[in-house]
């Protein structure tokens, strides 16, 4: 006769098994920076922009500057960045309301 084995042993192995061939499929976990560290970046160059184009534009309005098409595309740098961070927050928070909406 056999010996009965316990399946809660049997169970513990298959289920890591199936965890490590998901985890191998799926690549790793923490390849490179997170989409919220992404998006503060996004954000802090963004500022950056719109304090050089105020510099810039200060600087030109002082007479300092003689360059008006430097100051000219700094500041629509500035703000297409920032059209670009707002229509990105638009997005997220559009796909939040679709997911706190969906019926469980």
């Amino acid at each position: 006769m056999s010996t009965i084995k316990p399946i809660s042993t049997d169970a513990v192995s298959m289920r890591q098994q199936v965890l490590d061939n998901a985890a191998a499929a799926l690549g790793k976990e923490n390849e490179g920076p997170s989409f919220g560290e992404r998006m503060g970046g996004a954000v802090q160059e963004v500022a950056d922009a719109q304090n050089t184009s105020a510099q810039l534009t200060r600087a030109y309005e002082m007479g300092e500057v003689q360059d008006l098409s430097k100051v000219m595309v700094s500041q629509q740098v500035s703000s297409l960045g920032f059209q670009m961070v707002l229509n990105v927050r638009n997005k997220m928070l559009s796909a939040y309301k679709d997911i706190m909406n969906m019926p469980v």
